[in-house]
């Protein structure tokens, strides 16, 4: 708190409003003193208050307001409020005390109290004088008092002439500091304040000072051609029908060499009097003089994008990407949004035109093509300028920065084309397999559901955690492991799995919803989101989201598919290879165990690695004292669990959970490991303490992981931000392998004529569609090149698997 009051006064003062502040004095008497002012010259008076202390204030003059509540309280309001008029509230006060406030008052007199003898006596001086006819022990309380409570009363009461260092007239409103203001909200990234700063007004103010230009002519193209053709950077960005990249129709284009400056190429507007726009094939081709050189540097906001919808009408570009999404994303990883608006707003201070503001909301929305020139000009020429005043601001940080640098320009840029040919690559489906299995399931569900509600001793909605929480703990009676935040008893997955070890309903509503999900998530929505222009499932790969720099997938996730269980493995059996073809998938083995040898530089790791040794059963050995002939199934599940735990900084509690047994087991686990491998755990403290010390950890690259929670004085908090700061520098470095991988193999597939595509990337694993004729070549380069990545110290191994399907 101490830290913020500084820059919020620093705030209210460039708001215009005059900010009092009294060294040594107390608010509220500054406020009792200014209101005496204010009532001696006949002035009425509004405090913006919760404090009771200041109902003493309150007079016919004087008004109270609550803007936390929106209560108004005069004087009836106080008397209703408190029981007494507002000139007994100090009388009141004394009476009940205050620990907040150490004012001591009368030992277990409450408001009633009080409030009984005020109107019994009429003042603290009548209780005084009464006080030997107060009967019981609380009117000893009252006579063991008496001594003290004149100086509670000198406290409680506030003091009406302290001496200030203005006049009330001089506190008066004064014009607002836009600019100084401006830049407190962009520092404190206050988004909704920057935004309310940036008025209408403003942003049309704002507007009339760029020019630009709307291209509807063959001779205006030209020249800006020409200004393309000149410029070494250049900003680009598409507009398009609608967001799904498969599906979308090229509306027009807009361009920016200089800040402030920029033009739109409408194409494709299609509404009632929309002027006559360039050709689009003529366009394209004279774009195509421009996509090709690869000295150049086309610099967008979320540029796969944009490779993707070119991509889509036969244009390949050749220049140099700059994408001011990744460049945001790899200076700040931590940061909850890289969208164009947010960044916009933070470092530029502008807020830009929303696409609200031009298409309308909801049912009525309008598509790019429906809206008028005189709107999608302004809105798209902005795009473009304010991406290469943003490209302009940030490329200077890169550039003080090499390892960050070679981050962006040896993974992230190249991987824009990689993802862009990937998803555009998309998967077939078998939709036939998908229905058939969301009707198996349907039945299954339904006879979970059948024996949750005999379980129950009732019907109930399996899905409601309300319902669920009343029959387990209200109803069967079965022990609160956990609570919510709110104080109820927690139906929560993890929970519930504790709870299932001995109790069947839990077991139950865990396999209902495990099928539930399964069922809504992908036999169901897959087959709807079939393309129906190319028949296949094309996802998107999210490159700026994960604090860890790992890929996700939306719209299908096709990361989130179970492979631990049957029926997930199942659903991957229906992602198949059109006739003559096979699916080939390559998978990193144990890459982060593998990390972390190289990492901690531990001896009896890599001695595992560098001899091939199955690495469980090798620390299983280790561990457990055990030949490793001899090592058993539960002990390399022991170990298993003690390796991938402890990379994820895996407490002896939680290791206790996962393998069912006693704390003090587990922790010997642990102790024996880190005995077998000190290395790993001078690793693990080595890490801890860089955290701390700098706020983030690195990949092997030199991506830079934040890690902002691990100084919080909350202790869980802390302990969360500890563990991800031992495996971030493994899960990031291992997504920077495969991207590294993604882009090498890419390049590889462009530049040859073999039958074969890259079509998913999950997790550690590649997933190609390839002619069966190529099938081996194609295994012998991706191996090669998977495995060649990144050198470590120890081999990296990648298991590859080829069949009809990715099930297999």
């Amino acid at each position: 708190l101490v830290s913020q009051i500084q820059p919020l006064h620093q705030i209210i003062r460039a708001m215009g409003l005059p900010l009092l502040a009294v060294e040594g004095v107390e608010a509220d008497d500054v406020i009792a003193t200014l209101v005496a002012q204010a009532v001696e010259q006949g002035q009425s008076v509004l405090i913006s208050t919760g404090d009771k202390d200041i109902a003493q204030l309150v007079s016919p003059q004087v008004t109270l307001v609550n803007t936390m509540t929106g209560v108004v309280m005069d004087e009836a309001g106080v008397l209703e409020k408190f029981g007494v008029p507002p000139q007994r509230i100090v009388d009141y006060l004394t009476l009940m005390g205050d620990s907040v406030d150490n004012i001591p008052g009368v030992p277990n007199v409450g408001p009633k109290t009080a409030v009984k003898w005020l109107n019994q006596y009429g003042s603290l001086e009548g209780v005084i004088a009464h006080a030997h006819e107060v009967k019981g022990k609380v009117g000893e309380s009252l006579r063991d008092s008496l001594s003290g409570l004149q100086l509670s009363h000198d406290l409680v009461k506030l003091k009406s002439d302290v001496e200030l260092p203005c006049a009330l007239d001089d506190l008066v409103r004064h014009d607002s500091d836009r600019d100084a203001l401006r830049e407190f909200f962009k520092e404190m990234e206050f988004k909704t304040w920057l935004k309310a700063l940036l008025d209408d007004s403003q942003h049309q103010a704002t507007t009339n000072e760029v020019d630009y230009q709307a291209i509807l002519t063959k001779e205006a193209f030209t020249e800006w051609m020409a200004k393309l053709s000149d410029a070494e950077v250049f900003a680009f960005d598409t507009d398009t029908t609608i967001v799904n990249v498969m599906e979308a129709r090229l509306v027009g284009v807009s361009f920016s060499v200089k800040a402030g400056e920029a033009a739109y190429v409408p194409l494709a507007h299609d509404y009632i009097d929309a002027p006559e726009q360039i050709p689009l094939d003529w366009v394209l081709a004279q774009l195509k003089l421009i996509f090709r050189d690869k000295d150049k540097v086309m610099v967008g906001q979320n540029l796969k994008y944009d490779l993707s919808i070119l991509g889509n009408v036969g244009l390949e570009v050749k220049n140099q990407l700059r994408d001011t999404m990744l460049i945001s994303y790899v200076l700040d990883a931590s940061a909850n949004r890289h969208d164009m608006d947010t960044l916009a707003l933070k470092h530029l201070g502008k807020r830009t035109i929303s696409f609200e503001e031009v298409a309308g909301k909801g049912a009525k929305q309008l598509t790019f093509n429906q809206i008028a020139l005189e709107q999608a000009v302004p809105y798209a020429a902005e795009d473009a300028d304010i991406t290469l005043q943003l490209y302009e601001t940030l490329w200077p940080e890169i550039e003080e920065n090499h390892i960050l640098k070679q981050v962006l320009e040896t993974v992230e840029f190249p991987l824009v084309r990689a993802l862009s040919h990937v998803e555009r690559n998309g998967v077939m489906i078998d939709k036939q397999m998908l229905d058939e299995q969301s009707r198996e399931l349907g039945q299954r569900i339904l006879a979970y559901q059948e024996k949750a509600y005999q379980l129950a001793g009732g019907m109930f909605n399996l899905s409601s955690p309300k319902q669920l929480q009343q029959i387990l703990y209200e109803k069967l009676g079965l022990p609160v492991l956990s609570k919510t935040p709110t104080g109820v008893p927690s139906t929560a997955e993890d929970v519930l799995q504790e709870l299932a070890v001995d109790y069947p309903l839990p077991a139950v509503i865990l396999a209902y919803r495990g099928l539930s999900k399964l069922k809504s998530t992908y036999t169901d929505a897959l087959p709807q989101q079939i393309c129906i222009r190319t028949g296949r499932i094309h996802t998107s790969y999210n490159q700026a989201v994960t604090a860890t720099g790992r890929l996700s997938s939306t719209n299908p996730n096709l990361q989130n598919i179970p492979i631990r269980t049957e029926e997930g493995r199942k659903v991957r059996k229906a992602f198949i290879a059109p006739s003559g073809y096979k699916i080939v998938s390559a998978d990193y083995s144990q890459i982060e165990l593998r990390i972390m040898a190289h990492l901690s530089g531990d001896e009896g790791l890599l001695k595992a690695f560098a001899d091939d040794l199955d690495v469980h059963s090798a620390t299983a050995s280790e561990v457990f004292g055990t030949p490793l002939e001899d090592v058993t199934a539960d002990q390399r599940r022991h170990a298993k669990a003690i390796n991938f735990g402890l990379i994820y900084g895996m407490s002896s509690y939680g290791l206790a959970k996962q393998l069912q047994v006693d704390r003090q087991v587990a922790q010997s686990y642990i102790d024996r490991y880190f005995k077998r491998y000190p290395s790993v755990h001078d690793y693990m403290e080595r890490i801890r303490e860089q955290a701390r010390t700098q706020g983030y950890v690195e990949t092997l690259l030199g991506r830079r992981l934040g890690i902002p929670e691990i100084n919080s004085p909350n202790g869980a908090r802390r302990k969360a931000a500890e563990r991800a700061a031992i495996n971030a520098p493994m899960q990031g470095t291992a997504a920077d392998i495969i991207k590294i991988a993604m882009v090498a193999l890419d390049d590889w597939l462009s530049s040859t004529v073999i039958k074969a595509k890259m079509i998913m990337q999950v997790h550690d694993e590649l997933v190609f569609e390839v002619e069966e004729s190529v099938v081996p070549k194609l295994i012998k380069q991706v191996d090669k090149m998977m495995s060649s990545a990144m050198k470590l110290k120890v081999p990296l191994k990648v298991d590859v698997n080829v069949g009809d399907s990715w099930g297999r």
